[in-house]
């Protein structure tokens, strides 16, 4: 089985492209010429240097593969222009989904995003509810997201989407800052922390790509992959506290200040081109409910999380530690 994994130098795409080796598959990286591909060469990857914006490059990409998980996107960055994101989480989709016709592509997995339902007013929330991206990043993946189903539905691609609940585990930086701050007891709440927050292990969001690349009842659908359970962020706060042997955050500041404060300062901070200390986005972070209900992974896929939250926190945390984060 040959196997093609776009974003295969991230975090996520390089778990998948790991797991993928150890089920004997063949597995081909499409990585742009600035990503760090020496790990995969170790493993004995194909490597295809090229960026999922360009057509072409796609095509060298895709010809000749059985599937395709198309893993890679552009994620929140200071100062990244919004063209970046559609050329690459819509444009670059449209490439995948186009060369996936042309090539007899077996079955292609896409991984979109929770953010396509930015908040939810029903706890826990499944994936028949609406569309509601908040920022570019949400929008790009979500036209992006509507694009693979089109192709599914009117163009019979077998096609499946994943929208991963929020993905940590060793390897991934973009929790650290968080486990960090909480770890030197500098961290603080906005508002009271009883916002609903949901996780997914990176091996349990990996399981959930594979799975429904093997289902054919998964061709056409959408699937939330998510931990077994969500939890409150200040459960998740203490979770992490207790790992580095500190009190939990316990200094609270009133949310609508704060989120005021959030938006001077993206005022101030965008004609000299930084990323401000606050933001709207982070912000939300303390105020959006996102808890989901992953029965639907359950039943048709078979997914079944393996790592609770308290021992997928620890593995983290230590993974930190061992290597000098923290």
């Amino acid at each position: 089985m040959k196997v093609l994994v776009t974003g295969g130098t991230g975090f996520t795409g390089s778990h998948l492209v790991r797991s993928l080796i150890e089920e004997g598959m063949k597995v081909r990286v499409l990585a742009r010429p600035t990503g760090k591909t020496d790990f995969l060469r170790n493993l004995d990857v194909e490597v295809v240097i090229g960026d999922i914006s360009e057509r072409d490059d796609v095509d060298r990409a895709v010809k000749g593969m059985d599937k395709v998980f198309n893993i890679a996107a552009a994620f929140r960055e200071s100062n990244l222009p919004e063209k970046t994101y559609w050329a690459i989480n819509y444009n670059g989709t449209k490439n995948i989904l186009e060369a996936c016709l042309k090539y007899d592509v077996s079955r292609l997995v896409h991984c979109s995003t929770i953010g396509v339902v930015s908040s939810v007013t029903a706890v826990p929330s499944d994936e028949t509810v609406p569309y509601s991206p908040g920022d570019v990043y949400q929008q790009s993946k979500c036209e992006a997201e509507k694009e693979v189903l089109r192709f599914a539905r009117e163009k019979k691609l077998a096609a499946s989407v994943i929208r991963p609940c929020a993905i940590y585990g060793p390897g991934d930086m973009r929790l650290l800052k968080m486990f960090r701050m909480i770890a030197k007891r500098k961290f603080y709440v906005f508002g009271s922390g009883k916002a609903f927050y949901h996780m997914v292990y990176i091996d349990d969001l990996v399981s959930g790509f594979i799975l429904a690349s093997e289902k054919e009842e998964a061709v056409g659908e959408v699937f939330i992959i998510g931990g077994d359970k969500y939890t409150t962020l200040n459960k998740l706060f203490r979770i992490i506290a207790d790992e580095f042997k500190v009190n939990p955050p316990g200094i609270h500041f009133p949310y609508k200040p704060i989120e005021v404060l959030s938006v001077l300062m993206e005022y101030a901070y965008k004609p000299l081109k930084k990323e401000p200390p606050l933001y709207r986005r982070r912000v939300a972070f303390f105020k959006k409910d996102r808890a989901f209900n992953i029965s639907k992974a359950k039943r048709i896929l078979g997914y079944r999380p393996k790592v609770d939250l308290k021992k997928g926190i620890h593995l983290t945390a230590k993974w930190y530690m061992d290597n000098g984060y923290i």
